[in-house]
């Protein structure tokens, strides 16, 4: 669900949530204010309670987002280097397959590129990665071919392995964009921490404390679940994943190729 959000829509939901849950918690604590010395302290031990153990659980989601995410951009840089590393090699392999294999090799690194910016799991992603296995095959035909054509050199089986790689890389990395923090953490985050602030304003309430501190609380306690669903977007949300690496390498190959034909 939360997935399929855009990032405006989440961040509503989100926040309408929190502050419903605060809302709730004014107006009981407004209700309950005649009797507040038999609620208050056993309100103000349970919320404290209840607010230090949403604070570990949006520690321990925000962890894993961020480690979903690291590994993503490490993910990107491991991609943009095989397909560089493959494309010098393939300048040294023999023609006529070094010339349409370099060919091949940019219109790869375009569509690692455009997998950046595309939803995984939608059709787009799903069309872009049939086509680079199109590509795959086609290369690795070509690198067979060459290999074949030249068994006892070096230069084909340095090609073909690095080649092996980059086609490995590419799965690794589609793996990582559809790895994300389970939604059952996701709701507990954003259901805890709606309890919890729903309390600490039953809490405030019941003193007969002003709303500032209560929506400041919600805000602030909104943003940290935000931003926890926000890295677990790699795509869709404001903290997106780069493609620099890979748009470096796709100037590297609109040069000539450094290494001449054998």
């Amino acid at each position: 669900m939360f997935f399929s959000l855009s990032s405006w829509q989440l961040g509503l939901f989100v926040f309408a949530v929190v502050m419903s849950a605060s809302a709730l918690g004014v107006f009981a604590g407004r209700f309950l204010r005649a009797s507040s010395e038999r609620h208050r302290e056993p309100i103000g031990v349970l919320q404290g309670a209840l607010l230090g153990i949403v604070g570990l659980i949006l520690a321990f989601g925000l962890s894993l987002a961020v480690g979903r995410y690291q590994d993503r951009r490490a993910d990107v840089v491991i991609e943009a280097n095989t397909i560089g590393t493959t494309y010098l090699r393939a300048q040294t392999i023999a023609e006529p397959q070094r010339t349409a294999s370099l060919a091949l090799l940019r219109s790869y690194n375009d569509l690692a590129i455009r997998v950046t910016y595309e939803v995984p799991g939608h059709a787009a992603i799903r069309a872009t990665s049939t086509q680079q296995a199109r590509l795959q095959r086609r290369l690795w035909r070509l690198a067979g071919q060459s290999l074949n054509g030249r068994p006892r050199d070096s230069a084909p089986r340095l090609y073909v392995d690095s080649l092996n790689e980059m086609i490995d890389q590419q799965a690794v990395r589609l793996a990582g964009l559809n790895n994300r923090v389970p939604a059952a953490v996701l709701w507990l985050e954003l259901l805890g921490a709606a309890v919890a602030l729903g309390l600490l304003a039953l809490h405030l309430s019941l003193l007969g404390r002003g709303l500032v501190p209560i929506v400041s609380a919600a805000v602030i306690v909104s943003f940290l679940v935000l931003v926890t669903f926000d890295l677990d977007r790699p795509t869709r949300g404001l903290i997106q994943v780069p493609a620099t690496p890979l748009l470096a390498e796709k100037a590297t190959m609109s040069l000539p190729p450094a290494a001449p034909a054998p």
